[in-house]
């Protein structure tokens, strides 16, 4: 299997933008995925509004491709008032189902006068939300809830930002307020590799037969940008921080028009997805602009994995 065929676009891609919504915005991306109870697939997409301050908005399909029902006004506002982290607004909603809890907890970057922070809200019908304020200092972003604890604990991906990188840790919490523990997951390359440098999340992690199945992104920065392209690796069920394979290349990136340009061209920017049977739907925001779907199949992106990805003792980083 040819790493590009693992993702295949949908033909009516951009599925959703600026153009469709009931109210002013000046785009629509990045929207965090769910599969509700009842079948519908649920999208928490990321809106700019004409100030280039974000909010979230929901939109829902019976079919998860078309058909959208897009909520009349903004879902979630930023609330600066409240909480001043989120003064500029809040970005990249990536959405975690915990069964234990029966609730839906939202990761998201809070964009406040210190720069973006990781924040959490709890919501079981997407209409009322419980914010449980920034969790992770800034610079940080791209995190996602697992869905379950390990140990009695809840683990949470995130990406923080230091002199040395920006890398993927894993964190602790006994109740998702008090986090510790850091523990490092995944380490960007250097020079010229396509994930050299910075690395971030993008969906939630998705669990497996043969582990956590992890979707991230990598950023390539050249002389007249950066690429944001998708690559995966995988990890052990039980110690989520134990790597088993890192795909060497990237799997998904820049190709359609509406990925090559806009507000930020030559980027692909996943932050959700839903299964159907071994079928998984993703959805990325293309180049800052719009809202997309790349539909692949789990088994062939784990076999992929199998074949052509590095065991971590033999991941080269430099």
């Amino acid at each position: 299997m040819n790493r590009g065929e693992l993702f295949r676009r949908d033909p009516a891609n951009p599925i959703l933008t600026a153009a469709e919504w009931p109210y002013p915005v000046h785009s629509v991306f990045n929207p965090g995925a769910t599969k509700l109870k009842d079948g519908r697939t649920l999208l928490l997409c990321r809106c700019e509004d004409h100030r280039g301050i974000s909010h979230f908005c929901k939109a829902t399909s019976d079919d998860g491709i078309s058909g959208w029902q897009i909520d009349r006004s903004p879902t979630l506002q930023h609330e600066p008032d409240n909480f001043p982290e989120e003064l500029w607004g809040i970005e990249d909603p990536r959405i975690t189902y915990v069964p234990e809890l029966d609730v839906y907890v939202i990761a998201y970057t809070a964009f406040g006068k210190v720069g973006p922070g990781v924040a959490l809200a709890t919501t079981k019908d997407f209409v009322t939300f419980e914010r449980l304020g920034l969790t992770m200092q800034p610079d940080d972003k791209d995190a996602a809830l697992f869905p379950r604890r390990f140990d009695d604990n809840f683990l949470l991906v995130h990406r923080p930002i230091s002199a040395d990188g920006a890398d993927l840790w894993i964190t602790e919490s006994p109740d998702l307020k008090n986090w510790g523990r850091p523990t490092l997951m995944l380490k960007a390359r250097k020079g010229a590799w396509w994930d050299a440098n910075k690395v971030g999340l993008s969906p939630p992690p998705i669990e497996t037969s043969d582990g956590w199945l992890i979707l991230y992104h990598g950023v390539r920065v050249h002389a007249s940008g950066s690429l944001y392209r998708v690559g995966a690796a995988l990890f052990d069920l039980e110690t989520p921080h134990t790597m088993i394979r890192r795909g060497p290349s990237w799997i998904m990136g820049p190709e359609a028009s509406y990925e090559r340009m806009g507000d930020v061209s030559n980027v692909v920017f996943p932050c959700g997805y839903t299964l159907s049977g071994d079928t998984i739907f993703l959805y990325y925001g293309a180049a800052d602009t719009s809202i997309c779907l790349a539909i692949g199949s789990i088994r062939q992106l784990l076999d992929w994995l199998w074949q052509y990805g590095e065991h971590p003792e033999d991941v080269q980083l430099f």
